[in-house]
């Protein structure tokens, strides 16, 4: 299936597309253009949410807009069309000789105008289109060739179809493992507005280059493989019902000014299947430790001092992550995952650190990729812009794949502690309770000190209580005494 289509008119039409691993709708929040609109290839014409993010998606040619499909707010299968664009620009055809008038979109759709042959293969009737990562099985899935494989050297060019930003691609690539892929400036730019891995791309171009419609093909969701007609079923005669049994069920009605009731979709409607499918997949334990972090505080007040954190976010956060981190690389196993299907531990070289972010569209866990190579200084401002992207909704797909470990900050709420549902496919998070000022043992006497309680909760297929117990200790003994992030990292 593509994500356009085009008549004999010039007119084409743009569906919407995959736009994360193998989902199968979206909502319109908002559309960029309007209907006489002129946009070009690349614009970013309307946002939607996915079951993960908002994502803009952008148009792959130039034209005027002629129609959108559906309003703002409302949820669309993938692979319906949404936008209709004239490339030919200009007016739509009036009155002209019977010679020069091309067909009518009305009179004839996309799928019977004869025209020029090209790559792309209409798909029969009675296809169901195949999402990548999703619905039919490997075995049964037929991919379509790659485009410019078979296409006359006289062939006008088509543009393939887009997908705005997915994680899983087509499982295709050229490049060799060191290799820088060869791309121009503006397609690189393409690339990484779609999530896409230039090294995973199969080039077209002359030399070997990635073109701008290699990454678009490269997201393109594949055609299923015909289905067989279904002999129709010969009707069965029931017998006599009484007439008061075929009455229709009566309608349920709820009371407007008592009930409110919220649609379950997008963000809510994911989180709440991966946190199912996570407490009743993984063995969760969970432990607690309470900690005085008097001198951690103390430390955070001298870095935003410090000229090297000028402009940067520091906050306890920040040093609780740096705290996770050295504890990690003092008990590397604690950062695996397991592979049910090969029935393998994976254990995890790098470190993927998730940070829970509530959102006016719920809660989602963007990551830091390889957190364990930055600085405290990069730390923070990837901690920065993490939450600065979060809070205005651009959060992409891609932020939110490949964690390994992640950290829920309840404190905030002013929370003492949690026990907190691992994130899917990961193997810890740990939760941050308020700090707050409480009476301590200090030196053999009672004095006032911040005091806060952390918890950790574990896959306990993966981490065993004396493992969970060391990595906990030793983020409690770095907080204590925060000198040891100098000592330990």
């Amino acid at each position: 299936m593509t994500t356009m289509t085009e008549n004999a008119s010039g007119l084409r039409e743009f569906k919407m597309p995959d736009v994360g691993e193998g989902l199968t709708e979206a909502e319109i929040l908002k559309w960029y253009v309007q209907p006489g609109d002129t946009v070009t290839d690349g614009q970013v014409v309307c946002e939607v949410e996915t079951a993960k993010a908002a994502v803009e998606l952008p148009i792959p040619y130039d034209g005027v807009v002629r129609e959108l499909h559906f309003p703002e707010g409302t949820t669309v299968d993938v692979g319906q069309v949404i936008i209709a664009v004239d490339v030919a620009g200009g007016s739509a055809p009036t009155e002209q000789t019977p010679a020069a008038v091309e067909t009518p979109v009305a009179e004839a759709p996309a799928a019977s105008t004869p025209q020029a042959p090209v790559a792309e293969e209409p798909k029969p009737e009675g296809r169901t289109p195949v999402l990548v990562g999703y619905g039919v099985s490997e075995a049964s899935t037929k991919r379509r060739p790659r485009k410019g494989a078979e296409v006359p050297a006289q062939q006008p060019e088509t543009f393939p179809a887009v997908a705005a930003i997915q994680g899983e691609l087509n499982g295709h690539g050229s490049v060799a493992v060191g290799q820088r892929p060869l791309a121009k400036p503006p397609v690189r730019k393409l690339a990484k507005d779609l999530g896409v891995d230039l090294a995973t791309i199969t080039p077209s171009g002359p030399d070997g280059i990635i073109t701008r419609e290699d990454v678009h093909a490269a997201v393109a969701p594949a055609p299923a493989p015909e289905q067989p007609a279904v002999p129709a079923v010969p009707a069965v005669t029931a017998s006599p019902v009484p007439a008061q049994a075929q009455a229709p069920a009566p309608v349920v009605t709820y009371d407007t000014a008592r009930e409110t009731r919220i649609p379950i979709k997008g963000v809510r409607k994911a989180t709440a299947a991966a946190m199912i499918g996570s407490a009743f997949t993984a063995p969760h334990v969970t432990e607690f430790v309470t900690v005085d972090v008097t001198r951690t505080m103390k430390l955070v007040e001298e870095l935003k001092q410090d000229k090297e954190m000028q402009g940067l976010r520091v906050n306890p956060l920040l040093l609780i992550a740096k705290a996770l981190l050295v504890a990690i690389k003092r008990n590397p196993d604690v950062n695996a995952s397991w592979d049910e299907a090969a029935q393998e531990i994976v254990l995890k070289h790098y470190v993927n650190l998730g940070i829970a972010a509530a959102t006016p569209r719920g809660l989602i866990v963007p990551n830091i990729k390889d957190a364990h190579t930055k600085t405290l200084p990069q730390l923070a401002g990837s901690l920065g812009e993490l939450v600065a992207t979060a809070r205005e909704g651009k959060t992409s797909p891609a932020a939110m794949q490949g964690g390994t470990v992640t950290i829920t900050n309840v404190g905030v709420f002013g929370v003492d502690t949690g026990t907190p549902i691992l994130n899917p496919g990961e193997s810890a998070i740990l939760a941050i309770g308020a700090i707050k000022l409480q009476p301590w043992v200090h030196k053999g006497k009672v004095k006032p000190r911040q005091v806060t309680t952390l918890a950790l909760s574990f896959d306990h297929r993966l981490v065993d209580g004396e493992l969970g117990s060391k990595v906990l200790a030793d983020v409690a003994a770095i907080l204590e005494q925060p000198k040891r992030l100098i000592t330990w990292a």
